[in-house]
């Protein structure tokens, strides 16, 4: 089993900057695709950024050149930096953690493969003011 908690959340006026922070807690077996991903009231859940075993990065067009996640593996932490925030990046945003046990490296971005992820965090609240 594997625990997910995240922090850094809050509210900045447009052009600012937040830094996420999702702690890992547990153990597991296979390769890890860990992702951010964010929903805002009405609309679905989309994939923002994940980065796979072998640090492999993927983002969504919206947030290129503006978001950076990491991962620090001896802190079991995942980050996502998070720069020139927008009024349309407010929305809650969760860390996942998709577990193959059998190794691979599928890390799916989009929102529409989200059913796959096993491991959720409870989410935090980004709000960016105009």
């Amino acid at each position: 089993q594997v625990s997910l908690v995240e922090s850094g959340g809050g509210s900045v006026q447009a052009g600012g900057s937040l830094r996420l922070s999702c702690a890992a807690s547990g153990s597991t077996s296979g390769s890890v695709c860990m992702a951010w991903f964010r929903q805002a009231p009405g609309k679905e859940r989309e994939g923002v950024a994940n980065i796979n075993d072998e640090g492999n990065l993927n983002y969504a067009d919206s947030v290129k050149g503006r978001f950076t996640i990491s991962k620090d593996n001896a802190k079991n932490t995942l980050y996502l930096q998070m720069n020139s925030l927008k009024p349309e990046d407010t929305a809650m945003y969760y860390c996942a953690a998709l577990v193959l046990r059998h190794g691979g490296n599928w890390c799916p971005l989009s929102g529409k493969f989200s059913y796959a992820f096993q491991y959720w965090g409870q989410g935090t609240q980004v709000t960016v003011s105009s």
